[in-house]
């Protein structure tokens, strides 16, 4: 990753790279969004050939070979929504920005953004590197051809949780239905603190219900390349499985507004899909904990002052 950064940034003119690359403390490093405006960082369109393969190249190193193909997929949505909306949807519209010295025995970060897509990478020195606050999101997430389904972007977001609530006996409902009625979009974005836990408790569940949450939580996991996915899912295990809480508002049939939460200790997996009759999904994964890296960083600070001390 910290290769293919390096790459990327030695292949711009002086004037991209005082876009495209910022300090770590930057306060622009937090201020993630998904919706279609201009943000800090080097723009894809102006970008020649040879550097938007190196961008690319980074992004790839980020993801699972299922993840990467969701995030072009979702790219590739806004020539659909250009159709409609006009020039301001453009599958060039994203942004790359690099945060610190990936060439350097330091942490740095990086960002790629744009609409309905959020991937904020923090790399200490050692450890796998944080990925978190992450969005995606797909409109339309279904589309069709002369009546058949040709691309459901985010379906085993939608499907596995369906399948859980509809498991889910009348007692069980009660606990897990928050509302009839979806909220008009996620709960957890930018600027957000995070939400309490609500719902039913992972042990409330039966056996092959806690498998069907286990599946739906692993999908957003491995959106992301393995040692992450598997970094990120021993920190869930280690805090307990019995924290986990699973929530959902709204209707229990396709192409009805509807929305749930999954969270933990520390984390929070969010999925809301009510507008364009509910053909348009927002997903979010959070963690208190480690959004942005705080405590990958804090660890590699620590360290530093105590080697310093010797």
């Amino acid at each position: 990753m910290s290769a293919a950064a390096s790459r990327f940034l030695a292949s711009l003119r002086p004037e991209q790279r005082s876009q495209a690359q910022l300090r770590l403390d930057d306060r622009e490093r937090t201020n993630w969004h998904f919706v279609p405006r201009s943000r800090k960082g080097l723009l894809f369109k102006s970008m020649s050939p040879e550097q938007r393969q190196l961008a690319e190249r980074l992004v790839a190193t980020g993801l699972s070979r299922r993840g990467h193909d969701t995030a072009l997929t979702i790219i590739g949505l806004e020539t659909v929504l250009a159709e409609t909306d006009g020039p301001m949807r453009d599958p060039e519209l994203y942004y790359l920005t690099i945060f610190g010295d990936p060439g350097a025995r330091q942490p740095w970060g990086w960002r790629f953004e744009g609409h309905h897509l959020s991937l904020n990478f923090t790399s200490p020195v050692t450890a796998v590197p944080a990925v978190t606050p992450s969005f995606f999101g797909s409109n339309p997430n279904e589309r069709r051809q002369e009546g058949a389904v040709v691309q459901r972007v985010l379906a085993p977001e939608e499907d596995l949780a369906r399948e859980l609530v509809k498991s889910l006996d009348a007692g069980q409902r009660k606990v897990a239905l928050l509302s009839s009625r979806a909220p008009a979009d996620i709960l957890n974005g930018p600027g957000r603190t995070l939400t309490s836990p609500e719902g039913i408790g992972y042990a409330q569940l039966g056996e092959l219900q806690q498998a069907l949450l286990v599946r739906l939580i692993k999908v957003y996991l491995d959106r992301y390349r393995a040692d992450v996915a598997a970094e990120e899912w021993g920190r869930i295990e280690r805090a307990g499985l019995a924290t986990i809480r699973f929530a959902w508002s709204g209707g229990l049939e396709p192409r009805q507004g509807h929305y749930y939460r999954i969270q933990g200790r520390s984390f929070v997996l969010e999925y809301d899909n009510t507008q364009n009759d509910a053909n348009h999904v927002h997903t979010v994964w959070r963690d208190a904990e480690r959004d942005f890296g705080v405590d990958l960083l804090r660890e590699h600070y620590l360290e530093s002052h105590r080697d310093a001390g010797k």
